[in-house]
């Protein structure tokens, strides 16, 4: 049950990063740090409250939380969801190097012939 709760957390932070707005959005809070939706949006040539919708399907998938702080609602990215597309970009290289390994041994195995 939990490598299907892992998978389907990571299928929802793939989805919600493919926009190359809310990728934007995730490398400006993490350039400059919580910010207010309104100066998130002021950043881009998008109305706010589209930038409003970008930042609740980040905050859908763990990306961003949103915190308020007296009449002000900041958001600030969370990096941690991002060790789950980590770890799976890490077995996607272990298994490449596997099949290069055997590639390059198949090779040596066919010069030694």
């Amino acid at each position: 049950m939990v490598e299907r709760q892992e998978a389907d957390r990571l299928a929802a932070i793939l989805k919600a990063s493919s926009d190359p707005s809310r990728r934007s959005i995730l490398t400006l809070l993490a350039q400059e740090g919580p910010l207010r939706i309104t100066d998130i949006a002021a950043r881009y040539d998008i109305s706010l409250n589209s930038v409003s919708k970008h930042i609740k399907v980040l905050e859908a998938a763990g990306l961003v939380t949103r915190r308020t702080e007296w009449r002000e609602h900041l958001i600030e990215i969370q990096m941690e969801p991002l060790s789950l597309v980590d770890q799976w970009f890490n077995e996607l290289r272990s298994i490449w190097a596997l099949r290069l390994d055997a590639l390059e041994a198949a090779l040596k195995e066919d010069d030694n012939d």
